[in-house]
């Protein structure tokens, strides 16, 4: 009798992607920027709502949101698809003050503001950070 060849259990699943997705990249260091504290709020409509946060990974991204009570931000999307459109205004907030330390940056936090609509897809909103200037754009 030959024996049965072991067959590896098929990956887990991925993780759904949240709609909105960011990372931060240092400009002086030209690596990511690990350990960013950053808060996602929804501005409109029916906001603002309490933030979302999240710290960024080792390689300087957020994939994932925490809410208060477990409220997800696919809930938020998928509610205001329904009821509104889909039409939204969010707030990225980065704490770049505890980053750079507040004594080496020009910036205690770095806001993004930036329209959303729920029925087009994902959003990743990059920010590429200095102590003295920051930049940001729609990434992909």
């Amino acid at each position: 009798m030959e024996p049965t060849p072991l067959t590896a259990a098929p990956p887990p699943a991925p993780a759904a992607r949240e709609p909105i997705t960011c990372h931060v990249l240092d400009l002086t260091t030209g690596r990511p920027a690990a350990s960013v504290a950053v808060s996602l709020t929804l501005l409109r409509p029916f906001g603002p709502s309490a933030p979302l946060t999240a710290v960024t990974s080792s390689d300087g991204r957020v994939n994932q949101w925490n809410g208060e009570a477990g409220s997800s931000l696919s809930e938020i999307f998928a509610n205001l698809q329904e009821h509104d459109g889909g039409q939204m205004v969010w707030s990225l907030k980065f704490d770049t003050g505890a980053y750079f330390g507040i004594d080496r940056t020009f910036f205690p936090e770095v806001e993004v503001k930036f329209f959303v609509d729920a029925n087009s897809g994902h959003y990743h909103v990059p920010l590429l950070l200095g102590p003295w200037s920051f930049t940001t754009y729609r990434g992909s």
